[in-house]
């Protein structure tokens, strides 16, 4: 199952040309490819992303047809300059990196509050292979429930993080909702705009879009031998 917001489930959906059914559950729709992977248009945020994952899951399991792989795919900011506009990262790490208190120290992750998790990993060869076979690079994906505006953050950010390469706003949910039922998960993001300055006239979506496209063109093999494995 591969996850997103419309119009990156579109993007998707173009690089498997089968006819789609749709299948509406409580909490979800569900776009069904011929020859494909079944599509969700997870929504906006951790938290939605988090819900409408957990409703296909589960739908899934009920039927007793569970899927074996869940893949985040979106567009999302890049960090200059590891990763420039239209490039495509594939997550090794996906990272709640605003989940957490404010101190007088700084920022402190629930973790080092002493509860909870800030970090999924998907399965390592699962990712080397998605990256190699996509030509993208792989490092920490970042999920942020407020994307970044500021030169100021995207530097805090950077140092708390040092391996990140991006950042969206679904990856950690949808992450939260597939280890809930032990299914493994992948998060996919070309790069639209740089991570900093909000600056709309930098953004380059339609260029992520269509390498979001190209890209899952050329993760369908790795994929599909996944979902074999």
């Amino acid at each position: 199952m591969a996850t997103a917001v419309p119009a990156e489930r579109d993007a998707v959906a173009e690089a498997f040309p089968g006819p789609a059914e749709v299948r509406e559950l409580p909490g979800a729709v569900v776009h069904r490819v011929a020859g494909g992977p079944d599509l969700l248009a997870a929504g906006v945020g951790p938290a939605l992303a988090a819900a409408s994952t957990a409703a296909a899951l589960t739908a899934a399991a009920l039927d007793g047809r569970p899927y074996g792989l869940v893949v985040c795919a979106g567009i999302g900011g890049g960090f200059a300059p590891h990763a420039p506009l239209g490039s495509l990262v594939v997550a090794d790490a996906i990272t709640a990196a605003d989940l957490g208190a404010e101190s007088a120290e700084g920022f402190l992750p629930v973790t080092e509050l002493g509860f909870g998790t800030v970090t999924h990993r998907p399965p390592a060869s699962l990712a080397e292979a998605a990256a190699a076979a996509s030509g993208a690079r792989t490092g920490t994906v970042l999920t942020m429930s407020t994307v970044t505006g500021t030169a100021a953050r995207a530097d805090a950010l950077r140092a708390r993080h040092p391996r990140a390469l991006a950042e969206g706003m679904e990856g950690f949910g949808v992450a939260e909702a597939a280890a809930a039922q032990g299914v493994p998960v992948l998060e996919v993001r070309a790069v639209s705009n740089p991570v900093g300055p909000r600056d709309r006239a930098a953004w380059r979506i339609g260029d992520a879009l269509a390498a979001l496209t190209e890209g899952f063109g050329k993760l369908a093999p790795v994929l599909e031998s996944w979902n074999t494995a």
